[in-house]
């Protein structure tokens, strides 16, 4: 094989699929696979990526029973595993009598971080940076007049010294209202770098936005009624909570369950999922220790109490919200109208699937139920086709033996014992 090429990209999809297809060992019917562009069109991939060749399809499915903020609302989730929509559908499901979810967000800010390097004098630096906040903020709103016509644009600065290094890191925290917002607030940063080399004296190298968007929180929170869950329950989802905020092995695996209904809403609306999952996890371990994102509890009535922040960084337009046809409807089958109003959904989901899964681990265990739904996939993978899958699906949950070889087995006995 040999992937080296001269100008690849200014070849049409035809002409990449077939250099990729002649040094590779994808066979005809496999190449044809990457023909299909969906809905997507080849025009708009070739628009979102470069070198495109084709789509990747990901199911797209519904949550039920939420609330949010006293809205009844179904929620399109993009995600390849089973078990993620019905969990977050349960969990919502159990805040049904007491309203659903509660959230509130800090706004749309975002910041761009302008490293300098090289300053002798860090806290005298800081101060004149200070004395200029004024010509820089408005340096950087020339940048973007669209944005600060709309009511946003930059805000304010804060200087972070870090006097052993004799450097300086400057935030310009921006309001990038309904977009995500960062290629406005990288733009800003890079007009501001030689203002802020002539202020200080000092060389700036990066420039570019922090994705532990901290300015940017959402806060989510539910009450599940104790006569909806036994108290043993109770106490085993509290139980399960404490442990991931002593122990980051546990938490990893915590979060990412917060994550899977998290990132498959982000997803779902064209939104970047590894912007946002990159900014969960650094803020669980802003303490120093890698921690729980959600937290659990007993209120005075002995119902349960789960909270959830975390910054959560998403647009409704530009970017592919802006272009993917599909992600545009979802924005729609939700009744969006700002970037707040997603955030509240995404972060509703993501406690949702967290209650969910402490609820199974207290109780029968995550994997009963996770292999429950997985059977139907692991009869496909045996080969079972049509009304066979749901046959041999079903036999394998009554036997408790969710395996491919014995789907082999079942599919060569007609599906029968």
């Amino acid at each position: 094989m040999n992937s080296k090429t001269t100008k690849f990209y200014h070849q049409s999809q035809r002409e990449r699929l077939s250099k990729v297809k002649n040094e590779t060992s994808l066979s005809e019917e496999e190449a044809n696979l990457y023909n299909d562009f969906g809905s997507l069109g080849q025009e708009i991939a070739n628009l979102l990526i470069e070198n495109s060749i084709g789509v990747m399809e990901i199911p797209l499915g519904i949550a039920t029973n939420f609330i949010v903020n006293n809205k009844d609302i179904f929620i399109p989730m993009a995600i390849e595993e089973s078990s993620v929509i019905a969990a977050a559908s349960n969990g919502a499901k159990l805040t049904r009598p007491t309203g659903g979810f509660t959230v509130t967000t800090t706004g749309s800010r975002l910041f761009s971080q302008i490293q300098l390097t090289g300053i002798k004098d860090v806290f005298g630096a800081k101060m004149k940076i200070h004395e200029h906040e004024q010509e820089i903020l408005e340096a950087a709103a020339i940048q973007d007049p669209t944005l600060v016509n709309l009511g946003g644009g930059p805000e304010s600065i804060e200087v972070r010294v870090f006097e052993d290094m004799s450097m300086i890191v400057v935030h310009l925290l921006v309001n990038t209202l309904d977009a995500m917002g960062a290629n406005a607030v990288n733009s800003m940063a890079e007009k501001i770098a030689p203002i802020l080399e002539d202020t200080t004296g000092g060389k700036a190298y990066l420039r570019i936005i922090s994705n532990l968007a901290d300015k940017r929180l959402a806060r989510a929170r539910c009450t599940i009624k104790k006569e909806v869950l036994s108290d043993e329950t109770i106490d085993g989802v509290i139980s399960a909570y404490r442990f991931a905020t002593v122990d980051p092995y546990r938490a990893a695996t915590h979060n990412k369950g917060i994550m899977n209904g998290i990132s498959a809403v982000v997803l779902a609306t064209g939104n970047d999922t590894r912007a946002v999952e990159a900014g969960a996890h650094a803020y669980a371990a802003r303490s120093g220790q890698y921690t729980s994102l959600t937290t659990w509890e007993k209120n005075q009535e002995g119902d349960l109490v789960g909270t959830l922040e975390l910054p959560l960084v998403v647009g409704i337009i530009g970017g592919a919200t802006s272009i993917h046809p599909k992600a545009k409807s979802n924005l729609n089958m939700m009744n969006i109208k700002t970037a707040n109003d997603l955030v509240q959904i995404i972060a509703s989901v993501g406690l949702a699937q967290n209650l969910t899964a402490l609820k199974a681990l207290a109780t029968d265990g995550v994997q009963k139920g996770h292999m429950k739904l997985h059977a139907k996939n692991i009869a496909h993978m045996a080969g079972a086709k049509g009304t066979n899958i749901d046959k041999i699906a079903k036999q394998l949950i009554e036997e408790d033996n969710v395996r491919i070889d014995r789907a082999i087995e079942l599919l060569n006995q007609g599906g029968r014992n």
